[in-house]
């Protein structure tokens, strides 16, 4: 689905990410951990192809990131769900309209996805919130709603920036929850997080590889976690 072969990235004049190679096959569950400024927010980037490597090659759907056009890589986010660490939301809109907007960008009927749109307010607990507006939610609030405006349109990847990062533990393991559950309907995930006691309370769960971001390559994590 997703494939990182020798990949590298170069910032402000210096390498931060270097000699990575990575594939995320359908239905397969992954951590990412690194030390903040590690650059797990930008290998996120390289994986659903908002920035283009330096060197090596990023593959999306089989297509190469270098060769793909903007309508190409239109066409691919729709596949990829992200949850961003920052949970930007359109203020003046309801959280029922900031969840609906992806439908709405790619020209679906609302009306005719209506039902699946009050399914899925109802599975992340934000029924009751639907005309609550953004600046009216709890943080555990707008990371749900966040999880669900990054799956309305039931990618085949979901990629998490550390989403449990401004939550406390008993909402982080609800979060936690919602992507096993997702990953167990068939989807992949990737998880950016800092948090090792997240990690090893999923790995009871799901079967996660974990993988650690250091000196600006990836290493798998080793059994201690």
């Amino acid at each position: 689905m997703i494939e990182l072969e020798n990949v590298a990235y170069s910032y402000g004049g210096g390498e931060l990410l270097s000699d990575i190679s990575l594939t995320l096959q359908a239905g397969s569950f992954h951590f990412l951990t690194g030390p903040s400024g590690a650059g797990k927010t930008t290998l996120l980037k390289l994986c659903y192809g908002a920035l283009v490597p330096t060197a090596g090659h990023v593959t999306l759907f089989g297509a190469d990131r270098r060769e793909m056009d903007r309508d190409d890589i239109a066409m691919a986010r729709r596949r990829i769900g992200v949850v961003h660490q920052d949970c930007q939301f359109l203020d003046h809109l309801s959280v029922n309209d900031n969840i609906a907007l992806p439908l709405i960008v790619s020209g679906r009927d609302l009306l005719a996805e209506s039902a699946n749109l009050n399914e899925l307010m109802t599975w992340v607990g934000l029924k009751e919130r639907a005309t609550a507006m953004p600046p009216e939610l709890s943080g555990g609030e707008r990371q749900r709603a966040a999880l669900a405006r990054a799956i309305i349109m039931s990618p085949d990847a979901i990629l998490a920036d550390e989403p449990t990062g401004n939550v406390d533990w008993e909402m982080s393991q609800r979060l936690l929850r919602l992507l096993i559950e997702l990953n167990r309907m068939g989807k992949t995930i990737m998880v950016a997080t800092h948090d090792l006691a997240l990690i090893r309370a999923a790995k009871s769960h799901v079967q996660a590889r974990v993988l650690r971001i250091s000196n600006r390559r990836l290493q798998l994590a080793g059994a201690d976690l």
